[in-house]
């Protein structure tokens, strides 16, 4: 489902992506592409690699490293680190400084698999072959789609657990507890 309405006073729309890269991967190449949308910015939970990084905490993607096939195949793009736009990070960290929020700059990996076999080294191993500081499953392909189309996107997270801590978020606190991290969202998004 999409919907738009306003956000003090300035047309904002909000739509699911549902999960994994083929999924945002679709949807976001469909609004940069036929529907004429410049900037979107996604927000979701990401599981902590690194002591730094604690639950609640609201987190910026500045890179996204994936072992993925999406860009590949998608445009033959090899990289295994894909950027978000430098423009939307910007305003998320002036935004953020503005309305007093810490928001933590990471590298994110986009992974392909919720659940991963220990023949794979786990998480730490997965944290230190990828230099990765916490793990969510989509923001490669949007950053992929939006470079490949000349369009804007960032990656606005919250951590929901800590693979190093092993604390985690339940479902209730996940629904109820993402608001600072979709105040600053929004923020920009009417900054933008």
């Amino acid at each position: 489902y999409g919907y738009t309405g306003t956000y003090k006073g300035v047309p904002v729309s909000v739509m699911a992506s549902g999960m994994g890269m083929p999924s945002i991967g679709i949807y976001s190449y469909e609004l940069y592409k036929f529907y004429g949308v410049e900037n979107i910015i996604r927000i979701g939970s990401a599981g902590s690699y690194v002591p730094r990084l604690y639950v609640h905490d609201v987190v910026l993607a500045e890179k996204a490293y994936s072992e993925s096939t999406f860009a590949l195949y998608q445009n033959r793009e090899q990289s295994n680190i894909l950027l978000p736009s430098p423009h939307i990070n910007e305003t998320i960290l002036s935004k953020a400084n503005e309305l007093g929020i810490e928001c933590k700059m990471a590298t994110v990996h986009s992974s392909d698999v919720f659940y991963s076999e220990p023949v794979m080294g786990g998480w730490e191993g997965i944290r230190d072959r990828t230099h990765s500081d916490c793990v969510e499953m989509e923001s490669f392909a949007l950053f992929h789609n939006a470079n490949v189309l000349g369009k804007n996107a960032a990656c606005l997270l919250t951590i929901s657990d800590s693979f190093v801590t092993k604390c985690e978020l339940n479902a209730e606190d996940r629904q109820n507890s993402f608001n600072t991290m979709m105040r600053l969202a929004l923020e920009t998004a009417i900054a933008l």
